[in-house]
């Protein structure tokens, strides 16, 4: 019998991938006005998390150029706790593309994390002066 691997997508559906980013409680501020999280908000913080890992890979200042395939899976609610992961996927020339997750526990106490979003983000290193610079080899 002959075994067929397991795509990583499915087999890792119940665990994050990747480095924890950032770790934050979702506000009362940052609701809608039927009381759910703000998909921007999360977006902002999957931005600073995917930022944050592609800014130590390049080892400098780093500006989003693009997101892709953002998918809603789960709400998130006021008292979340959002816990963002973040793998880097691609390097170019000066450009990092960073997959960004994420997962939540809910506020009433549960261990159990659940995956709320995921989406793929791609940065360019800049220089002070904003122009693009070469992202340096890996160390």
């Amino acid at each position: 019998m002959t075994m067929t691997p397991i795509p990583q997508s499915i087999e890792n559906a119940n665990a994050p991938r990747g480095r924890l980013s950032i770790r934050t409680v979702a506000m009362p501020a940052d609701t809608n006005p039927q009381g759910v999280i703000f998909g921007g908000w999360l977006l902002a913080q999957m931005d600073l998390a995917g930022g944050t890992h592609a800014f130590h890979r390049a080892k400098g200042l780093v500006v989003t150029v693009a997101v892709e395939a953002m998918t809603f899976h789960e709400a998130v609610f006021v008292g979340d706790e959002v816990s963002c992961y973040t793998e880097v996927v691609k390097v170019g020339k000066s450009s990092i593309a960073v997959r960004v997750e994420a997962w939540v526990r809910r506020r009433w106490g549960e261990a159990e994390q659940i995956k709320v979003t995921s989406a793929s983000f791609t940065f360019v290193a800049i220089n002070e002066d904003r122009s693009k610079r070469l992202v340096p080899p890996e160390e």
